[in-house]
Order: structure tokens, then sequence, then C-alpha cells
């Protein structure tokens, strides 16, 4: 029995269908969707990431504005560039690709952009309101990875909730979501003794870790729901995800790809952050 194999690129482009149609509204309310997406250096790997970010934005009408900075650049110019995007009323969120080059200190910047512009929810002040589930915008892959599973039909409440990885920007929000959702979670990460076990018991498995094909057919519950947020680069050249998917998906009884499954839906929730917070800024929306 092969399992069902959950596509993420049909889930985002519907997702991305009500985005363009809503900031078409928008813009028929005279309100022009802006994205700044800042990059710093010249990661290979953010460069790509960008790149998809700019085609996206264009297919649904919102206005994106590049600032790609010399690999030099200090923390005090990038600061500065975050205080005026801060300000510019024609930018509705502000997305600083990570990593940044080892000379500036990440959580300074992400501290900086004001949280009404945090489009991606890494701000302390959107990590809070994710912590008591009162948030106006949630992490983008964690969000992906709910409306993927929630596609599957299957109810998250009362389910074994296993994520594998404890990053502030994947695996404790994603964590957050399924608690909300009255999962019973485990987090698991590098100094977890006895993870095959422990991941044998999970309905819900996210794997979220980053490293090729750590979870193999043996971890895996019969019928379990396998989440793979992992992006990893074989000596090959081809990708892969944290999940041996060949093997697993003989066993899990619904299972993300790699690529096309957790990949579009980060993309797709960027887009939908960015659409809310044009919405917010002109009171449209009510802040919760």
């Amino acid at each position: 029995m092969m399992a069902n194999i959950i596509d993420g690129k049909k889930l985002s482009s519907e997702i991305k269908q009500f985005v363009k149609k809503e900031v078409a509204e928008l813009k028929d309310k005279g309100i022009e969707v802006g994205l700044a997406v800042v990059i710093v250096g010249n990661n290979a790997a953010s460069r790509v990431y960008v790149n998809s970010k700019k085609k996206n934005c264009a297919e649904l009408g919102i206005e994106s504005r590049e600032y790609a900075l010399a690999e030099e650049t200090t923390e005090q110019e990038l600061l500065a560039l975050v205080e005026k995007l801060n300000i510019d009323s024609k930018i509705n969120g502000i997305l600083v690709q990570l990593p940044l080059p080892k000379h500036i200190d990440e959580k300074k910047i992400i501290a900086a952009i004001s949280p009404l512009k945090d489009v991606d929810a890494f701000h302390a002040n959107s990590v809070g309101k994710i912590m008591i589930g009162d948030y106006d915008f949630l992490p983008c892959t964690p969000a992906g990875c709910m409306d993927l599973i929630h596609s599957t039909g299957v109810d998250v409440c009362g389910k074994h909730c296993v994520v594998v990885g404890r990053s502030n920007i994947v695996g404790k929000p994603m964590a957050m979501l399924l608690l909300h959702e009255s999962g019973t979670v485990t987090i698991c990460h590098s100094k977890t003794t006895n993870l095959a076990e422990i991941c044998r018991q999970a309905d819900i498995l996210v794997a979220a870790v980053g490293k090729a094909n750590i979870i193999t057919a043996d971890m895996v519950k019969p019928g379990a729901i396998v989440i793979d947020v992992g992006m990893n680069r074989l000596e090959n050249g081809k990708l892969c995800g944290d999940v041996d998917f060949e093997n697993v998906s003989k066993v899990a009884g619904h299972i993300t790809p790699v690529p096309g499954g957790v990949g579009p839906m980060t993309i797709a929730t960027l887009m939908k952050n960015t659409m809310i917070a044009a919405k917010l800024q002109n009171n449209l929306m009510t802040l919760k």
C-alpha cells in the first residue's frame, strides 16, 4: 500500500489564487501591496529563494522591492535600511533573508523589524503572540505544514504529534500550532536518546532537522501523516528531504514529497502574510 502524496504545489496554488483575488480587491481600493526583500552577500541558496519570492509577488500583483547588499555591509547600515522600510508606507512586509554574514547579529536585525511588517513572524512580539494563540502572522513554513496536514482530512485533536527539530523558525512554532489544535506534542532533537522509538508513536510526524534521510521506514507508524520540511542536496546534486521518501511512503498513510511538498507552501504563506499586513496597516482587518 502506497501512501497518499500530499501535493504542496496544488494546495499552494489555491492559496495564491485567493491572495491574488484579495490583492486585486485592495488595488481597487487604491491600496498597492508591497514587500521589501533584503539580501546581504551572495549566498547561492538565498539568491534562489529571493528570486522565487520576487516571481511569486509578480504573479500575484504584489509590488516587490529587492535590496541586494554587499557581503561587507555593516550591521549599522542594515539597521538603518530596516528603519527606513519600517516607516515607508508603500512597504507592508519586510523580509530579511537569513542567514546573514557572520559579522551581523541576526537577533538585532529581527528585533528592529516593525512587528506590523514582520511577515516572517520571527520577531519576539510575533513569537509571543503565537505562544498564546493570538497572532496576526504565522511563520511561513509551520503554517504551510498545518495546511498540508488539514488537507488530508485528519483531525489533529487528540493525535500524538512528533516534531523532530527545535529551531525557532520551524520546530518550536510547529509544536505550538499543533498544540493549539489539541494535538499531544513531543519535540525531539539532536540530544534525544530514543528518537526511533518516539517517532514510531507519532500519528503525525514532522521532520525538520536538515539531515538527509534521517527518518527511515522503521521509525514510522503505519498509516501516519509524514511532513518532510528538510531540503538537502545529496552528493549527486539531487534534492532530498529529511525522510527516506521511497521506503517511508510504503508505510505512511500520507506523505509530502521533496521537492513539491512544504516548499511551495512556505512561499504561498509569505504572500498571504504580506496581503494580511496590508489589510492590517490600512485598518481593513481588526488587530487581534
